[in-house]
């Protein structure tokens, strides 16, 4: 199979201006970066006619192995997904840091065929998002230790200084330094340190402002560090926030890219989330609300840091609100919570699997069981079910050489009872969709809109590896199962499945909270 970067590079992209065309965005308010990647226009964004938001969905993940767990291959595949059955679907991301591009995690671009491109570009440096973020980090910085060498009229205790500078790159000789060396012409010497661009509050600030003036109103509350008395000391006070503001005018407009089905997805800001709160900017989600029907975003890391986040800052700094969430589960990730070495995770342990799902079981919500377990592994998914409170579950099945036969769509009562509303015969197209496409994407639709699963049809190649997502919205949950065995499936991640909902989004009757 072709790697991910070949499979970018193979990609037929379409102009950046006949993607915003689908969103009914004219040329007029689009700022091109070449010819497949364009900011979108703030002042275009303000007008932005008033109309009911789209449905937003949230994927998140349990706790992840080192190397991630496939969120934005989810995010990206399901909103490709929506696109395909006639929705009109906006995918929307964080910016990669190239920390973790050049470390052990690699590109925040999707995996597979479901990726955003140009990947490359996107994985590297972009539209200078992140530059301007550094720069107006270090801006604040160099005019703190400026503010000491001349006077010091703030009184800002040197011992007490909190703001550091940044780098969006892994350099750990960086993380403690002293500064000012050299004699009185370079300042006051004293400790200091660099944090990962990421890392730095003004990305923070960056990506919950909804406006420029909102930017620099928040940007002038960042505290610097204290004076001797311990008193505060702000951007403001430094009259710094107003530099900085204009350092990040051109970089707070969000960013238009394409997936590799030519659908669109906007990438804007890319806090993490175990610094701050792992989401992209609040402007990029609030105007893809109004410009399409249904919005996927992710939140960073596990659902314990990146969602809860996203759940307890970022909607309640911006009134949003999502109506479904999908928890990326893999086999691998629980048998690492099983206590299988990292390296071993990819290989066949049944027993880790099943202890990996044993230490989810403080998460279960209601403790009903589903009848007739299905034999061999799937007695270990209809537990894990059981566990996570599971009320719809859709499961695809394939032959020994990978042709999808058959797949079922169940509706479980809390008494276990099931009734199939949903079954596929395969189809002989050798088209190879978005992963978790079409399966996941009907029962999606179906917890939004609540009008059922209609008949469904797609390619071989679709659904070709195993995955779990679990979506809930209002009082309803569900869950999708896919089968790796065609060969033509995304061989790099494939070995995903199970995995249960963290009790916070549920109440005591199993229903979603």
């Amino acid at each position: 199979m072709a790697s991910d970067i070949e499979i970018a590079q193979q990609a037929k992209l379409q102009r950046i201006t006949d993607v915003a065309a689908k969103l009914g965005i004219a040329d007029e308010h689009l700022e091109p970066y070449g010819h497949y990647k364009a900011k979108v226009s703030l002042d275009y964004l303000d007008r932005l006619p008033a109309r009911p938001n789209a449905k937003l969905i949230l994927v998140t993940a349990i706790s992840p192995t080192p190397a991630g767990e496939g969120k934005t291959t989810t995010t990206v595949g399901l909103g490709d997904a929506l696109n395909r059955i006639g929705k009109r679907a906006i995918v929307c991301l964080r910016e990669p840091s190239l920390g973790p591009v050049f470390g052990v995690k690699g590109g925040a671009a999707g995996g597979g065929y479901a990726q955003v491109v140009p990947m490359e570009d996107i994985n590297l440096h972009f539209t200078g998002d992140f530059n301007a973020i550094g720069l107006a980090n270090n801006l604040l910085a160099a005019m703190i230790d400026n503010h000491i060498h001349h006077g010091n009229e703030l009184g800002i205790d040197v011992r007490r200084v909190t703001w550091k500078r940044v780098v969006d790159m892994n350099d750990r000789a960086l993380r403690d330094i002293t500064v000012s060396l050299g004699g009185p012409a370079n300042g006051y010497p004293r400790e200091d340190g660099f944090d990962i661009v990421v890392a730095s509050e003004v990305m923070a600030i960056f990506c919950l402002a909804t406006s420029i003036a909102d930017l620099k109103e928040r940007l002038g509350n960042i505290v610097i560090g204290y004076t001797r008395e311990q008193k505060p000391v702000t951007a403001r006070d430094l009259k710094a926030h107003g530099a900085m503001t204009v350092l990040l005018k051109d970089a707070l407009k969000p960013n238009l890219v394409q997936t590799l089905e030519n659908n669109p997805a906007i990438l804007h800001g890319g806090p993490f989330a175990n610094i701050a709160h792992g989401c992209n900017s609040v402007i990029a989600t609030q105007a893809s609300l109004k410009l399409g029907d249904y919005v996927v975003t992710e939140a960073g890391f596990g659902a314990d840091l990146g969602a809860e986040k996203f759940i307890d800052i970022k909607c309640r700094k911006s009134g949003l609100r999502p109506d479904a969430v999908v928890i990326v589960a893999t086999l691998r990730a629980l048998k690492y919570h099983g206590g299988v070495d990292v390296k071993n995770v990819s290989q066949e342990n049944l027993a880790a699997l099943e202890a990996g799902i044993a230490a989810y079981e403080a998460v279960r919500a209601g403790s009903w069981k589903p009848a007739e377990p299905f034999p061999d592994f799937d007695a270990a998914l209809m537990r894990a079910a059981a566990a996570a409170g599971l009320l719809r579950l859709g499961v695809l099945r394939r032959r020994a050489d990978g042709v999808p036969v058959a797949a079922q769509y169940w509706v479980l009562d809390r008494g276990g009872t099931r009734a199939s509303v949903l079954k596929l015969s395969h189809l002989e197209s050798e088209r190879a969709a978005s992963p978790g496409t079409a399966l996941t994407a009907l029962m999606i639709q179906g917890l939004l809109a609540d009008d059922g699963v209609q008949e469904l049809d797609f390619g071989r190649g679709d659904d070709a590896y195993k995955r779990l997502w679990v979506g809930t919205a209002r009082r309803r949950i569900g869950l999708v199962v896919a089968d790796p065995m065609h060969p033509a499936g995304l061989a790099a991640i494939a070995r995903q499945g199970l995995g249960a909902l963290r009790r916070r989004w549920m109440r005591k009757d199993g229903r979603a909270a």
